[in-house]
């Protein structure tokens, strides 16, 4: 069931890169909910519905064949000012639609339309801590066929709680035995969801020999990356 447009709870100022969202101290406790599933909403076939009832069939193209691409959208609480700020979200949506770009995904929404939406989500969910938003293009229809130009396309946005990605006090990391897909195989510079068992191979082999993540390697030797996160060194 749709939720209808209703009189915020919220105050929400923007600038061409982040959005700060300002939450009444009666909105949710410290931690919130768990996961979004306890109770968050989603954008989900043009209207903004409770978690739970965005689902899609298991014949969906991008389920079976991973033609979908995301984003990884954070927001930092600031328990001051009882605002969560979402970083750079205007420059996420650009690169989002250069993804569905690549995947010939046709979207009604631009990135003024996503911003908003991803906005009255968050006001909406009412969590009082850090959190990950996630909007997800992708092919919709229920088939097997592996194409990108048979399917319809849809697009989707859900945030959840979640504090640091990794221990801010160090890693232990390996050098993966996998390596890095290249470009030219599958391209890089878009967050493609097939891509990924990519990342969950080298991941489980590290977490399986002791460590806690992996940095991967590039087909000519040279590090690409860490298994979901950039690589650099200061001196």
């Amino acid at each position: 069931m749709a939720v209808e447009p209703q009189p915020s709870e919220l105050d929400a100022t923007t600038t061409a890169s982040n959005a700060r969202i300002a939450l009444k101290r009666d909105s949710r406790g410290p931690a919130g909910p768990a996961t979004a599933v306890d109770g968050g909403f989603a954008y989900f076939k043009g209207a903004i519905v409770p978690f739970g009832e965005a689902n899609v069939s298991i014949g969906t193209q991008a389920l079976n064949y991973g033609t979908a691409c995301f984003e990884g959208i954070r927001g930092y609480w600031n328990p001051e000012h009882q605002e969560i700020y979402l970083l750079k979200l205007a420059e996420h949506y650009q690169r989002f639609l250069k993804s569905t770009a690549l995947l010939k995904i046709k979207l009604e929404e631009n990135v003024e339309r996503l911003c908003e939406l991803t906005r009255e989500i968050v006001r909406r969910d009412g969590y009082r801590t850090d959190v990950y938003v996630r909007p997800i293009a992708y092919k919709s229809s229920a088939m097997i066929k592996v194409d990108l130009h048979s399917s319809e396309n849809a697009v989707a946005i859900f945030a959840m709680p979640m504090g640091a990605y990794s221990p801010i006090d160090g890693l232990r990391v390996t050098i993966s035995s996998w390596r890095r897909i290249s470009d030219n195989s599958i391209p890089a510079r878009a967050k493609i969801t097939g891509a990924y068992i990519n990342t969950a191979l080298a991941t489980e082999d590290a977490n399986a020999a002791g460590y806690d993540d992996c940095l991967m390697l590039t087909e000519d030797g040279h590090i690409a990356e860490g298994s979901a996160a950039n690589f650099f060194m200061v001196q």
